[in-house]
């Protein structure tokens, strides 16, 4: 039942075990962590630490928060998962904020993955049980600035991944003979973000830089024998707009990342007389092994880099009303080799938006080709200053 449902979770991110997929792969629990969730930053090949504010900041980097042109902001996305491979996973991700002065911003948003249904069956193909897997995060944010052109902010996450159980927390089961419970653990994250007007060439442009942490937090156990590392993740990104003219302005955004986990280290173990491949690494505890990352994987230094993984995406706005947007994301071939170009489109009206993303993978057979993301947002504007609703004051 575990190595099912450790295929499941592999194929969610392409990311799977070394011994699945015969590379030196980060494998973490609750992958839906990674998934990008909205559209906009979907079609910028993943990129967002440090692109304009919006309701999905809270995923990206909730500092932007702070620095919000908009009072409220809700946004709603939702994407098949795998369609290429099954019909019944989905990604769904409601979040919004609330700015109370110019200073700050609170945000709340809701994680939910569905996995579809799975069945168990033992060693003679007989049918065992059937379960209907679901994921869930539920995160609070908190963003301030700390100057004119500097914010930081945290955001606190709940997280709940019931792989074998009915309902939110489901129960624990007994599937072929082994014991599987609801696995509940929490995460911080932190977030930085500095952003700068200027003049280049009679030009206006504005210069971004932000940075994440995320999903600092225990690991999660779904029995009693193991615990798994969540994906702690170091984002890094800038994001540059450049404003041709009243009308017409580009966004370049570039983002790095590294997830902060274990590399696995396989060395040879004698277990009931015959040898074993273990990670040696499996076992670290959450302070050494996310601070460790940084210099544990076999390979030295050389392997510490392809780690990094980068996205990057060109957005082009008219008149602040429709955008057309590209991207695309690279991964080392050794680390788990996601390569995929974005496309997509958005429309402003009022305080209304669409955002639509398609991604199409670098490759043949790739499970994630075909993948779509749908995103709505609503948004109120900050009332003008020496109005009675002014929030200033």
């Amino acid at each position: 039942m575990r190595i099912r449902l450790l295929l499941i979770t592999a194929f969610v991110t392409l990311a799977g075990a070394s011994r699945v997929f015969g590379q030196n792969v980060i494998s973490t629990a609750v992958p839906f962590l990674s998934i990008s969730p909205d559209s906009r930053s979907g079609a910028l090949g993943d990129a967002g630490v440090a692109i304009s504010p919006d309701a999905n900041s809270i995923y990206w980097n909730p500092a932007k928060l702070a620095f919000s042109e908009k009072r409220v902001g809700v946004a709603l996305s939702y994407s098949p998962w795998l369609r290429n491979l099954v019909n019944d996973m989905s990604l769904s991700y409601l979040s919004g904020y609330y700015k109370w002065d110019d200073k700050q911003a609170v945000g709340l948003a809701l994680t939910y993955f569905d996995l579809g249904s799975i069945e168990f069956r033992n060693d003679q193909g007989g049918l065992t049980g059937n379960a209907t897997p679901r994921e869930t995060a539920i995160t609070a944010s908190y963003s301030r600035k700390l100057g004119r052109t500097f914010s930081m902010a945290v955001n606190l996450r709940f997280i709940n991944s019931n792989l074998t159980g009915e309902g939110l927390f489901g129960q624990s089961n007994i599937i072929n003979g082994a014991q599987s419970n609801p696995g509940n653990t929490a995460a911080g994250d932190i977030g930085a973000f500095y952003t700068k007007d200027m003049n280049w060439g009679g030009k206006d442009i504005n210069l971004a830089l932000g940075g994440m942490i995320s999903n600092l937090g225990g690991k999660i156990a779904y029995n009693n024998t193991q615990n798994d590392f969540i994906p702690t993740n170091l984002r890094l990104g800038s994001a540059l707009t450049y404003n041709v003219d009243v009308y017409n302005k580009f966004v370049l955004a570039l983002d790095f990342n590294k997830l902060m986990v274990p590399t696995p280290r396989l060395v040879e173990e004698q277990r009931n007389g015959r040898t074993v491949l273990v990670n040696a690494n499996a076992n670290k505890g959450f302070i050494p092994g996310v601070f460790g990352s940084f210099g544990d994987a076999p390979g030295g230094f050389s392997e510490e880099l392809q780690e990094v993984s980068i996205a990057s995406g060109l957005e082009y706005w008219y008149n602040d009303t429709f955008a057309l947007r590209g991207g695309y994301f690279g991964e080392n071939r050794n680390k788990g080799n996601r390569k995929y170009f974005t496309l997509g489109l958005g429309f402003r009206y009022n305080q209304m938006g669409f955002d639509f993303a398609y991604l199409f993978p670098q490759g043949y057979n790739s499970p994630l080709a075909n993948t779509l993301r749908f995103s709505l947002q609503f948004n109120i504007d900050q009332p003008k200053a020496g109005t009675r609703n002014d929030i200033t004051n």
